[in-house]
Parts: structure tokens; sequence; C-alpha cells
């Protein structure tokens, strides 16, 4: 049962033990330490083919154009020598380099937790939270319901508790039963209270964005000016593909960049419906589309921290319906990692799949996102833990399941996994045991066994019969045993009083004035 692989336990003391302790009933979960890829990234594309994909992405850019349905952006645009027709704009691409050469190749983002800092860039590999889906479902209510405060609440509880988890993106549901209006302002209070992970605000206008970085400030007990000297959190962008980014979402982009803040573009290019139906083709136009946005941000703040996103996929073509975790999905992943590269770049990729419920397809296209990840050199990860039905379902269970799988890559990338010195080539305990022995017993096992190996927290190993005396629980059920545990037993991390009445008041008082205008 899923009770056996929960455990109440007595730490020392240090960060780890205060962790455990605030996180009530602790699984037998690693540590938070965010993994860094050892290994060299996947490569499908020869030099020349590189080449090729860069050659269309900039003709994109300079012949066709994207459409920036800003007008503020347009003028900018237009100051930087950019060829505006309309709301087109064309750019040559030795505006383009110059301005991606200002883009830093790695930063950091601290929250208000300076222990949880992480650094975006590099070899890091950063994982985070389902962001964005309207509908929830769980084991318990057993069907498909509109998300609530208290469902994303929830989920910003497991946001918070697990380890492998490193920062927290959108609303991990959609709470629909708060006002567009104030809804961003109740659930960044309750991200900011139940967590001390880095956060995320939509570019949704002006009143999201500032509020957004409003409370981050308070919540970090921070100046205007200390909020303004490094990135404190960051957004995500969207264009609207094909070749057009909207007016919030580029309104949001800028007022990111010019506080020098994360600033996060990724396209969403699915082969065959918004995007050419040949992966190189999507490829080379999610690139367009997402370094036109960076330039801009580098032409207004040179240095601001961008990160180039990837969310190419293809579709099912005999339905239209999107398609994740396949063999083109991953290849596209790897193709994009290859061209950050070539940018110097970090980039972003996500964890995802077309499944409805948290089955073996769930499974299986999450991992081949996830690995796709890895293999790409993808510096930060969304959707890695909790979503389903390509977007439009989050799910407690498979948010438990991902972590697992997240684990286990923390594990995968672990040094000493790999290490080669004496102890580890193991000769004398090779000797020992000689030709008819077994190592079961001897002490350079008796010294490793209890961290040898990786140690899961929901695989059942049982044999099959172990299995069905226990109750022959499947995984998802095992799963939802769990996240009921954790957040019945869940305390947030601590926050000081007087900030957290600063946060209160200050969402009293935006929504006394409104919050953010809605169209209902």
């Amino acid at each position: 049962m899923a009770e056996a692989a929960v455990k109440t336990r007595k730490r020392g003391g240090g960060r780890r033990g205060n962790a455990a302790r605030r996180g009530g009933a602790v699984i037998e979960q690693m540590p938070w330490n965010p993994p860094v890829n050892i290994d060299r990234p996947t490569e499908p594309l020869t030099e020349e083919g590189v080449q090729a994909i860069h050659e269309g992405a900039m003709r994109i850019l300079e012949e066709i154009g994207v459409d920036f349905l800003n007008a503020e952006a347009l003028d900018i645009l237009r100051e930087a020598g950019c060829t505006i027709d309309g709301q087109n704009v064309r750019m040559g691409r030795d505006f383009v380099m110059e301005m991606i050469g200002k883009a830093p190749s790695s930063f950091t983002l601290t929250p208000r937790n300076p222990e949880r800092q992480i650094t975006v860039g590099g070899n890091n590999l950063l994982f985070g939270n389902v962001s964005s889906p309207p509908n929830y479902w769980d084991m318990e209510l057993g069907r498909k319901v509109p998300g609530t405060r208290e469902m994303c609440r929830n989920l910003l509880k497991l946001t918070q508790y697990f380890n492998c988890i490193h920062f927290a993106g959108g609303y991990p549901v959609e709470p629909v039963d708060l006002h567009a209006s104030v809804r961003h302002l109740d659930v960044l209070y309750d991200k900011l209270t139940l967590g001390d992970k880095v956060v995320h605000a939509y570019s949704l206008g002006r009143e999201r964005v500032e509020d957004v970085m409003e409370m981050v400030r308070i919540a970090g007990g921070l100046s205007h000016e200390e909020f303004d000297a490094s990135p404190r959190m960051y957004t995500n962008i969207n264009s609207t593909s094909p070749l057009k980014h909207d007016e919030p979402m580029i309104d949001g982009w800028l007022r990111c960049a010019r506080r020098g803040q994360g600033c996060i573009v990724t396209p969403f290019t699915l082969a065959g419906a918004m995007a050419p139906v040949t992966m190189a083709g999507a490829v080379a136009q999610s690139l367009a589309e997402g370094l036109c946005a960076i330039a801009l941000a580098q032409y207004v703040n040179p240095g601001t921290p961008c990160v180039i996103g990837t969310f190419t996929s293809n579709v099912d073509m005999k339905s239209g319906a999107p398609a994740f975790g396949t063999p083109e999905y991953m290849r596209a992943t790897q193709m994009t990692g290859q061209l950050a590269r070539f940018y110097g770049l970090p980039m972003r990729s996500s964890g995802v799949c077309a499944a409805n419920v948290p089955d073996g397809q769930a499974m299986w296209e999450t991992s081949n996102s996830l690995w796709a990840a890895v293999q790409s050199g993808t510096n930060i990860v969304y959707h890695a833990a909790g979503w389903l039905e390509g977007g439009l379902i989050a799910s407690p269970e498979k948010f438990i399941m991902d972590c697992e799988v997240l684990q286990q890559i923390q594990r995968y990338m672990d040094p000493v996994v790999t290490a080669t010195g004496p102890d580890e080539i193991a000769f004398d305990a090779i000797k020992e045991v000689g030709n008819d022995g077994h190592f079961f017993g001897i002490q350079h096992t008796q010294d490793r066994y209890t961290t040898a190996f990786y140690q899961p927290f929901l695989s059942d190993w049982k044999n099959y019969e172990g299995w069905e005396a226990a109750g022959a629980v499947w995984t998802p059920e095992r799963a939802h045993t769990l996240f009921k545990q954790i957040i019945n037993e869940f305390e947030a991390p601590p926050m000081d009083e007087g900030i957290r009445e600063e946060l209160e008041a200050f969402v009293a008082k935006r929504k006394e004035e409104g919050g953010a205008p809605t169209d209902f």
C-alpha cells in the first residue's frame, strides 16, 4: 500500500532538517539540489544543418517579418531601424545577432528565500510545476472539472513540498471561481505564502505584471532599487503562431525587461497546423518568433536575462489534435537546443503529454518529453509535473508520478553514479568475492548499500504476489494516497508577519481599485 511509502522522520538540525519538518510527513525524497547536466547533448543536426535552420530563421525575419500587435513595440523597433509596414516588422540579421549577443548566457533568479536561488543557463537543469490548465482531475473526483482556488492551493503545496520542483510556474490550475480581475492577486498571495521558490508573472496586461512584481518585492523585503538590481521573478510569453506577437504579452515583456527580470519567450509552433509540417521548417519559424522578441528586449535594456523557448510538436493529421512526447517532438527539442547554443542563449522546453488520465500513455509521453529536455541541453523545463490532456488538465496524481521521474533524472546526473576512483572500481571487493561468492555480505557492500542505488518513493518493487497481498494498489492510487497525506500534513515555510500583513494590505488595496480590467 502507498502508506508504506510514507515515513514520518525526525531529522537533525540544519537547512535540510528544517525544510523536512516544514514539509510535514516526509517521503523518502531526494534533497533540494538542482541537477547539473553532465551528459553531452544529443545533436541530430550537422554543422550545415544548424546553419540552414539559422538561415531560414533570418530570412523569415528579413523577408516575411513578424507582426507586433503592440504600438509601443512598433515605435521602439522603428527607432531601432527595423522596417515597419503597418504592424509587420522586418529586421535585418545584423541587428538581430547584435541584440542577441547582448543577452547573458546564464543568470540567477533569487526568490524570497535566498537558499532557493536558481541559475538558468550553462549545464543547469531546472524543473517547474504544471501551469495554466483550466481543468482539474483527481482520482477522488474521477472526472474533469473546472479549477478552483482550493485545487490551485493544493497543487502549490505540492510545488513547494517536492525538492525536485525548483520554481513555481503560472497557476498550476486556473482557479475559475476567482474573478479574472483579481485572480492574479489571490493566486500570487497563495504562491508567495505557501512557498518560497521563484515565481512567475503572466504577461496579460499592465496591472497583472506590475502587481506581481510589487508583490514579489514585498515578499522579499526588498526596496525598489534592490528588486531592480537583479532578477527576482520571471515571465513567459508565447507568440501567436504563425508570426505574431500580441499586445498584452509584449506589454508585459517590455515591463519585465525594463526592470531586469527574467524573460522567456516560447513560440507554440505545432507542425502541420501553425507551422510547416517539416520539423526543420517548424524550428526555423519558432526561432524567428522567439529571436525577434529577445532582440526587442535587448534593445530596450541590454543585458536583460532572456531564455529562448521551444514548444514545437506535431498534430494528429487525422483530427488536428496536438500530440506531445512524439519522436518529432523529441527531435525538434534537440534541434532547438543546438540552435540555442549557437545563439548563446539559455533554453526552455516542457514535460508534456496528450493523455487524458495518469496512465501508461501519460508517463511514456511525459518521459519522452523530459528526456528530450535532458538530451537537448534544456535549462528550464516547464510543466515538468502534473500536466494532462495537452495542457487542459492538471492532476495531483500525475504531479507525484512525474516527480518520481524527475528524481530519477536528478540521480542519473549525480556524479557519484559515474565515479571511477579505487573505491568505485572495487578491485579488492571483487578479489575478496572471487569466482564463487556474492557481494551481499562483504564490507564494501555493507558500507554503501543504503545509498548505492536510487530509492523510489512511489514505485513498487515487490513481486506480483507481494503486490497482490498488499492490496494490488496501482500506481495512480498510491500517488493519490501520497497526495492526501502531503496536503493534510503540509506546513508553509515561515514568513515575517510584517511582510505577510504588507502583502495582505496590497492585495486588499488593489482589489478595492478593481484589480486588472477584463472583458466581462
